[in-house]
């Protein structure tokens, strides 16, 4: 895969170079800052973009800038966005941007070379990966839009635990029920949130999405006793 890297630490950028490499990919650059990103994608047309969130001259918002400015005039191409820490508003402004695929990382999970490798490889195919921490901060918003109060109290907490990257027997074990009622209501959730099947099988992704940009308050959990029903 073709890779452009935007990183202002040269440990880390470097590093990025040597072990994207190393795994096959083709690092078509590796920049400092956001300054030369635009020309850059253009006259080397990466197949996937990981940009540091902070970057010079005010380590504030131009890689959430840089990101967002190229999910939109790039929407195929895939961005993989890295953080020190968790920010919720540049998060949110990202996730709710039109664009392809996405990634939002903390640079902690660099340290996984597996986990890091696999997540790029899933990123560049057209998948979704945002880290747990930073699902957990935007689970907190509580704005809510028509579609999400259809749902219906169970639902909710379904939908609570789809967004948390938890798995459908994860799910009926938290909540006591059988996979099947799961899927029943995984099922009422695509159809209250107006998902259509796709090929691609995104649907949980995007519910989960729904959930983050819309801020469903928490749903209440049962007590960890009881039996799948």
């Amino acid at each position: 895969m073709r890779i452009l890297i935007c990183e202002d630490s040269v440990l880390l950028r470097e590093g990025l170079v040597r072990l994207l490499e190393d795994a096959g990919h083709d690092v078509v650059a590796a920049l400092p800052d956001a300054s030369a990103l635009d020309e850059t994608v253009a006259a080397g047309v990466p197949e996937l973009c990981i940009l540091d969130v902070r970057l010079p001259p005010t380590f504030t918002d131009e890689g959430i800038r840089a990101a967002l400015r190229l999910r939109a005039a790039h929407p195929e191409l895939p961005v993989l966005v890295l953080s020190q820490y968790v920010e919720e508003r540049y998060a949110s402004e990202l996730v709710v941007a039109r664009g392809g695929a996405l990634g939002y990382l903390l640079k902690d999970r660099v340290a996984d070379v597996r986990d890091f490798l696999e997540t790029v490889d899933r990123i560049g195919a057209g998948a979704t990966v945002l880290d747990p921490e930073v699902v957990a901060q935007l689970l907190n918003r509580r704005t809510r839009d028509e579609r999400m109060q259809r749902l219906t109290e169970r639902e909710s907490t379904v939908l609570a635990l789809i967004a948390e990257g938890r798995s459908n027997q994860a799910i009926a074990t938290t909540l006591f029920l059988s996979e099947a009622s799961v899927e029943k209501h995984i099922t009422a959730i695509f159809q209250k949130l107006e998902l259509e099947p796709d090929e691609s099988g995104n649907r949980r992704v995007l519910a989960a999405l729904a959930h983050v940009e819309h801020g469903a308050p928490d749903a209440p959990r049962p007590p960890q006793t009881g039996t799948a029903r």
